[in-house]
């Protein structure tokens, strides 16, 4: 495997030991540390990433997702924004692992979770992303061999039926803690869904975009002028870039921090984004893609307390996008 990945010339490996091992919701962590013969030279530690033997199928999914990510998008994307990957396999009947390169001693997480980072390591943060987008903005390749298109591939039809039946279990289970005024959103939103949609049927000024992409999903360098990279790829899809920003600052920061820093923060966004090779794309459309993106974070919550996620991590979130619908006026975009 290191071999093949170009990372071990000569020598072999002759002991492989565990040195901590951890489980998510998804999957199994477990870094190794490994042992070269005396002409082996590669590196001191694997990031092996497998699928849990408890994990229900569509939870399996996403590690088979992170997997095709690595496979067809890692190697097509600039250098020093990813992991590196030495081996990525989700073959059918067979659990999927990822073998990637060990950040431990040279990076770390942005914060502590859920205390939003320093604004400088958020900006950070924010221009690594444009630096992906950048790199996948209306790739000819985006729904040909990589990655779909929702609305070609039936996605949109299947999300778009079953959200009055989304919506009824989830009001259901909220009861009065979900009040009507806050229904109606979802309902409102539901009747205006294909109307919204045409921004994407377009396919102009789509790319690759995370799909997860809070700020503790990067790891930033120890030392000063290293990469950020960017982690944890299992809900890859194509979609506008503001898909990632709105679940990053409207769904998981709380208000009086995103009022101070939201705007300032797409503007740095987009001057990377420009930076990076991106044209004819000026900041009112982002901000107009941003509005219309908070508004389809309404479904993120619904989606986590309907497959079972633990109301510490979707409550929240519900009320944080709440409040920005509220702020950016994006009820007006239903009309």
């Amino acid at each position: 495997m290191l071999r093949g990945a170009g990372v071990l010339e000569r020598g072999q490996v002759v002991d492989v030991a565990v040195d901590s091992t951890r489980e998510t919701l998804i999957s199994r962590i477990t870094r190794l540390r490994l042992t070269y013969d005396g002409g082996g030279a590669g590196p001191s530690h694997l990031f092996w990433k497998s699928q849990r033997d408890s994990t229900d199928p569509q939870r399996q999914g996403f590690g088979r997702q992170e997997a095709d990510f690595y496979r067809l998008v890692a190697a097509d994307t600039p250098a020093g924004l990813l992991p590196r990957c030495y081996e990525a396999s989700a073959e059918p009947g067979h659990p999927w692992h990822l073998a990637l390169e060990d950040l431990t001693a040279s990076h770390e997480a942005p914060g502590e979770w859920p205390l939003p980072p320093s604004i400088d390591r958020c900006h950070a943060v924010l221009e690594v992303h444009a630096r992906f987008h950048a790199a996948w903005w209306n790739h000819p390749r985006l729904g040909v061999s990589v990655g779909t298109f929702a609305d070609q591939s039936g996605a949109f039809d299947r999300y778009l039926a079953a959200m009055p039946t989304d919506l009824a279990a989830f009001a259901d289970r909220l009861g009065d803690r979900l009040s009507a005024e806050r229904t109606q959103r979802y309902e409102r939103l539901i009747a205006a869904a294909p109307r919204l949609l045409e921004r994407y049927r377009s396919h102009r000024d789509l790319t690759i975009v995370h799909g997860d992409a809070h700020f503790w999903n990067t790891m930033l360098p120890r030392r000063v002028g290293g990469d950020v990279r960017l982690i944890d790829w299992d809900a890859w899809r194509v979609d506008t870039a503001t898909a990632d920003l709105a679940y990053m600052l409207a769904v998981h920061c709380y208000p009086d921090w995103r009022r101070r820093y939201e705007r300032d923060s797409l503007r740095r966004y987009h001057d990377a984004l420009v930076g990076h090779g991106v044209r004819g794309y000026p900041f009112e459309a982002l901000w107009q893609d941003y509005r219309r993106s908070v508004l389809w974070q309404l479904g993120t919550p619904m989606w986590q307390a309907n497959h079972n996620l633990p109301p510490w991590i979707w409550w929240n979130h519900l009320e944080r996008v709440m409040r920005a619908i509220d702020d950016l006026d994006c009820l007006d975009l239903l009309d």
